[in-house]
């Protein structure tokens, strides 16, 4: 009841401000419209998108499951406020998966917020955000769900991202030389994940990133965007580096994952993670790496008299590999390779190999897409499983 008059009191707010400002209706996948002030003094853009998924997973042992859901379902506000110098960014989760994971550190109330964020350029090419959203972390996890490749992202990203958080980050970008371009982000943030609102429990999080485009520039920001649609003429290529130091964490995956318990409150260690990734494209052909690594000072939680709680840091490597090719018809044939190895000696893990075949009909870019993949998931010592996705994506 409440979501639906929220929606309401923003319907009926665009609509009363249609007649004193100037509205631009902006092509299919720019957003549903354009509000721009008199003055010109603010603007928002307002979009919607939603993925509706549909999956089915066979197991060795004869367990099946299939699904039918809207995987997301989201709003979007966008704009600059007092100078284009001075940019917002607000986007809500509405579907049942993006308001998962209400607890007493989010007031047990469903998390709308994914974006909450100010972003001011104070000083030529500085930047500072303020707020919630991601962290620099793994290109995947920043790559928005909207502009993938395949159905969802890999196996490396669920176990090993550092996903959303309340902070600031600091940005900055030059050029070494006429195409030789420099990316340097610094993040400060709680550490315990998005719409904690009972906190800080632990210590802080500070994420370090840089990047490395020795050709220049990809086109529309291709180096965070799935497949290569704008078909680059020339060789494009990024090199990023993230480390993620998460003082005194909390969570069993450093801001993500499940608080750990002990018998005097939480248990706190410190986890670092490392992300190493890369993007190409070239004339449709595109090709996606990452790698990354986590480790804890004390991955296994004790209480106070030292015996274990059974909670443990989830502390090990990830190697993602994916390409793809874009035919001149917009379809898109694309293959995947993750590879999981976490510390067995620690978490009892196995080994995970995961292989994907995804094929992708572009109808008008990422705005109007269908997708579908096909993954053999194999666990050293455990069930392997199968698992069929078809997925529909519009994006206004």
């Amino acid at each position: 009841m409440k979501l639906k008059i929220t929606l309401v009191v923003v319907a009926l707010f665009a609509l009363s401000t249609l007649k004193a400002q100037e509205v631009k209706t902006p092509k299919f996948g720019k957003g549903l419209f354009n509000l721009v002030g008199q003055d010109s003094s603010w603007t928002m853009k307002v979009g919607l998108r939603m993925q509706l998924l549909g999956s089915s997973i066979w197991e060795e042992n004869n367990k099946n499951e299939t699904s039918f859901l809207a995987r997301r379902a989201r709003l979007k506000f966008d704009g600059y406020a007092y100078s284009p110098k001075l940019k917002y960014k607000i986007e809500l989760g509405l579907s049942n998966r993006d308001l998962s994971g209400a607890s007493q550190f989010t007031s047990n109330a469903p998390r709308y917020i994914l974006d909450a964020q100010l972003k001011w350029n104070f000083y030529k090419n500085f930047e500072i955000w303020f707020g919630q959203g991601k962290l620099p972390g793994n290109r995947e996890r920043v790559i928005s769900s909207a502009n993938l490749q395949q159905v969802d992202r890999s196996l490396l990203n669920s176990r090993f991202t550092i996903d959303r958080d309340f902070g600031f980050q600091l940005r900055h970008h030059f050029n070494l030389t006429d195409t030789f371009v420099v990316k340097e982000i610094f993040s400060l943030a709680q550490g315990e994940g998005r719409n904690v609102t009972t906190g800080n429990l632990g210590g802080h999080e500070y994420t370090g990133r840089i990047e490395l485009l020795p050709f220049g520039n990809f086109s529309s920001k291709g180096d965070y965007k799935g497949s290569d649609l704008k078909r680059e003429q020339t060789p494009k290529f990024a090199l990023g580096v993230s480390y993620d130091h998460n003082n005194n964490a909390v969570k069993n995956r450093s801001n993500q994952g499940s608080y750990m318990v002990t018998d005097t409150g939480f248990y706190e260690t410190n986890i670092n993670t490392l992300f190493i990734d890369a993007m190409f494209k070239y004339k449709g052909f595109s090709l996606m790496a990452e790698y990354a690594d986590r480790d804890a000072k004390d991955p296994i939680a004790k209480d106070s008299n030292g015996d274990e709680t059974g909670d443990i840091v989830q502390v090990g490597k990830g190697l993602n590999l994916q390409t793809g090719y874009l035919l001149n018809n917009d379809w898109e044939v694309s293959g995947r390779y993750t590879n999981i190895k976490l510390d067995k000696s620690i978490t009892g893990k196995n080994p995970e190999n995961q292989y994907t075949l995804g094929l992708s009909k572009y109808i008008a870019g990422h705005s109007l897409k269908v997708q579908t993949d096909i993954s053999h998931l194999e666990v050293s010592g455990g069930n392997n499983e199968l698992m069929y996705r078809l997925q529909f994506d519009i994006h206004f």
